[in-house]
């Protein structure tokens, strides 16, 4: 099997990927990029590396490198994965793919010129119990599709206070958070049509200089009508992850449901013709969070890159590619707009805007 060579842009939210190359078999870490030194070369201590440098281009220049990973602020990832896809690398790029559209159909064109995979690293999906419930959905456990739930409540406002870019309009809560569950939605849902919702920002992140929401709420409506719905909140404690995890999928059918939750490892089924069932993922807890308790996961990218290997080694397409992954921000440009408006968005006629198909 090739060991796959991995270039790291952005090591603040490079960490998880570090380490996850680091614990894989299918994975070296060949070079780390960030502008900021200090931050380059504590990583280079943490993880026993001599690979630091501050420039991309240089990075982009070592023919040893096959994968870049894109893990630096939303507006810079179209910039930069088309830099890696021009200099003949893959490319893994964090979620939110984009922040908006503006450079969709450039991005786009930029995969399709290079021949080369642009996999989008949406973390959520590679969670134990995330993945149990998608094997119970594909094995038709749950019958016909009624609704799908999903939520991310966390507090975030430790976030922001050390990352400027993130404040004055940098960061949108909707792309940097609520892109977990709408993937999650998206992921049963791909053909969503319309949808409507209300946000607000929590005074707690306008005193620290936010302009975006904070807390959102959102139906959903696909093609063939089934109806979903995704909540965030960011600017408020959560609940104890014992009485409400802090992200969880629920999925709803004819023949039974099931809820899959993040922080606890727990998943929950009840279908039709076995008992109601607990399945608890705890002793993966080390595994999945890696630094500081569960303030920070490693193990869910750790499962991602191991499947892009996979993807590379046999050919085939890695999920969300590039298509399914500017569907995604398509989904949340409508989210947004009807956010503003207060009334209905077609994700159909977004794309047509923008010239997606």
């Amino acid at each position: 099997m090739k060991k796959y060579q991995l270039g790291v842009l952005g090591l603040s939210e490079g960490r998880s990927i570090i380490s996850a190359a680091r614990a894989s078999d299918s994975w070296e870490v060949r070079a780390i990029c960030d502008l900021n030194e200090e931050l380059g070369l504590a990583r280079e201590r943490e993880f026993e590396l001599d690979c630091f440098t501050n420039s991309y281009e240089q990075m982009l220049e070592d023919s040893r490198i096959d994968v870049i990973g894109i893990y630096t602020p939303d507006e810079l990832h179209a910039t930069h994965a088309m830099q890696a896809l021009a200099a003949g690398k893959h490319v893994v790029c964090t979620k939110p793919l984009l922040p908006n559209l503006s450079q969709a159909r450039e991005l786009r064109d930029a995969v399709a010129r290079s021949g080369r995979r642009l996999f989008v690293g949406q973390s959520s999906r590679f969670f134990e119990p995330m993945i149990h419930q998608r094997h119970d959905f594909e094995q038709g456990r749950h019958g016909e599709l009624l609704t799908v739930e999903a939520h991310y409540h966390a507090d975030h406002r430790w976030f922001t206070r050390g990352r400027s870019w993130a404040r004055g309009g940098g960061l949108k809560w909707l792309f940097g958070g609520l892109s977990h569950p709408v993937d999650l939605v998206r992921w049963y849902l791909p053909d969503i049509d319309e949808v409507m919702g209300y946000g607000l920002l929590s005074p707690g992140n306008r005193e620290l200089g936010h302009i975006h929401p904070d807390t959102m709420h959102f139906v959903m409506k696909s093609a063939s009508g089934i109806i979903a719905r995704a909540s965030g909140v960011y600017g408020s404690p959560p609940m104890n992850p014992q009485r409400q995890d802090n992200m969880s999928c629920v999925i709803r059918g004819m023949l039974g449901t099931s809820e899959a939750n993040y922080h606890s490892l727990r998943y929950f089924t009840n279908f039709e013709g076995q008992p109601a069932a607990e399945y608890d993922f705890e002793d993966r807890s080390d595994y999945y969070f890696r630094f500081g308790g569960h303030s920070h996961h490693a193990g869910e990218y750790q499962n991602y890159i191991e499947y892009f290997a996979s993807c590379l080694d046999a050919g085939t397409v890695p999920k969300p590619d590039i298509d399914e992954g500017l569907g995604t921000v398509a989904l949340m440009v409508a989210l947004e707009r009807a956010m503003e408006s207060g009334k209905p968005q077609s994700v159909p006629a977004i794309m047509a805007e923008y010239g997606l198909t």
